[in-house]
């Protein structure tokens, strides 16, 4: 096992009618609120009404910039820095998914910054603090919620970047699973898929002895595979929704990656070229990505595979060689994928081999990928070929 340094300073409030107690948090912090939100679904469901009465009733002063796009672009994050610089505001409110909180990190981020807040894309150690940032989550995803990191588009360099550093952790994060009630099926799905991508990513590595790691990693994704058919046919099972919430969060808080094992982060920098240049749903992305991926992996981490096979998917060794149980539980995380509703070839998301060269390089402009398996541009474009 490594050696670690792990603190994780964001304060969670988990529970129904949690939502309630973001006025009185909010005001703890300041009296000048950025409202930052999405498409508009809080107001059609109600919690941006609910939200801002409580935000009223501690006489806070709100500004708001909604209209965040999922693959969140940094114009919307420079407009969100503006207001904060003119207004001088105290903090800011992010409600919303991934890509609302993202936006909200780097704003609260850039509210402090002299410069363009597309430098922290490009130098992370230039993110020189925040100011504070509070956090209701709408949808279970990213993780987003209790981790440090944030991703972004540039729409003029076709550019999907992520970047993290301690100050970007939220303050304070509202977990109320009742405000996932709405989320319709198809971004329930990209988002589950997106978890378990998360758990993937910190469980395929190459570091010897991590048994306490590897059973975290399992037991969660056992979990997000229970809980996943009950939030598909009834999206307001309370319970479902907790668990599947809080697992998206523990998915990415970094717990599994920083304490003592270790992180592969392969596969999303290629969905991110994937999705900046076709803007499809991150986790349709990953959906496609993943299996290939595992295939092309395969034989140098067989046993972590066959691990897999048995402890997750539950799949008997038989007669089956490491190699053999590897693919079949490979295999079976495809099915899985496509049982839930998302795609699992980039034909299916109307992608074809035009750019699949371009999209290659792009994903090792800042180097070769992966820690399993060190992948350059040859690499990565026959994963996507794979995929298609």
């Amino acid at each position: 096992m490594r050696n670690f340094d792990y603190c994780n300073p964001t304060r969670i409030i988990f529970g129904k009618g949690e939502t309630d107690r973001v006025g009185k948090e909010c005001q703890k912090l300041g009296k000048k609120v950025l409202f930052i939100y999405g498409g508009g679904s809080i107001k059609q469901n109600g919690l941006y009404d609910r939200i801002m009465k409580h935000l009223q009733e501690e006489k806070l002063v709100v500004y708001e910039l909604g209209g965040v796009k999922p693959n969140p672009r940094i114009d919307k994050v420079r407009e969100g820095v503006a207001i904060c610089k003119k207004e001088k505001i105290d903090l800011v409110l992010a409600v919303g998914g991934g890509s609302v909180l993202d936006t909200g990190k780097i704003v609260a981020a850039g509210a402090i910054y002299p410069g363009d807040p597309w430098d922290f894309f490009i130098d992370e150690h230039k993110i020189p603090g925040k100011i504070p940032l509070v956090t209701v989550l709408t949808l279970a995803a990213t993780g987003s919620e209790m981790n440090h990191n944030a991703v972004i588009t540039n729409e003029e360099t076709l550019e999907k970047l992520g970047t993290h550093n301690p100050h970007l952790y939220p303050t304070l994060s509202i977990l109320d699973p009742e405000n996932t009630y709405t989320v319709p099926r198809d971004q329930t799905v990209n988002g589950i898929v997106d978890m378990m991508a998360h758990v993937f990513e910190q469980y395929f590595h190459p570091f010897p002895e991590t048994p306490l790691q590897d059973r975290w990693a399992e037991g969660l994704m056992k979990t997000i595979i229970e809980y996943t058919p009950r939030v598909l046919q009834n999206p307001t099972d309370y319970d479902g929704r907790a668990v599947i919430m809080w697992c998206g969060t523990m998915a990415l808080n970094h717990l599994l990656e920083e304490a003592g094992g270790g992180g592969e982060w392969t596969c999303h920098p290629i969905e991110h070229v994937l999705s900046a240049v076709y803007d499809i749903p991150h986790g349709a992305g990953l959906a496609i990505i993943f299996p290939q991926w595992m295939k092309y992996v395969l034989d140098v981490i067989p046993h972590k595979f066959t691990q897999f096979a048995e402890r997750v998917w539950e799949i008997p060794r038989a007669n089956k060689s490491d190699q053999e149980l590897g693919l079949a539980g490979i295999e079976r995380t495809r099915e899985w994928f496509r049982e839930i509703g998302a795609p699992t070839t980039l034909r299916e998301a109307g992608i074809g081999e035009e750019k699949l060269t371009e999209m290659a390089r792009m994903a090792v402009k800042s180097g070769n990928l992966g820690v399993t398996k060190v992948l350059d541009e040859k690499d990565v474009e026959e994963i996507l070929r794979m995929s298609l």
